[in-house]
């Protein structure tokens, strides 16, 4: 016969969640990388393009 160690029922193992959930605790807090500035930068640029782009198309207008 061999050890099953969740049971006949297949239940959840409740103590090796437990020492998961610890060695997480115990890790402290992490922190965040800081978020890469290359895709705010392209938004950036793109709103300034746009804005270009209209205020030349109002000055051929009026002009």
């Amino acid at each position: 016969m061999t050890n099953n160690p969740q049971g006949p029922q297949g239940g959840n193992d409740t103590a090796g969640s437990t020492q998961m959930f610890r060695a997480f605790v115990d890790e402290g807090p992490q922190r965040a990388a800081p978020a890469p500035s290359g895709p705010r930068a392209g938004v950036i640029v793109g709103v300034i393009a746009v804005i270009a782009v209209i205020g030349a198309v109002v000055w051929l207008a009026l002009s």
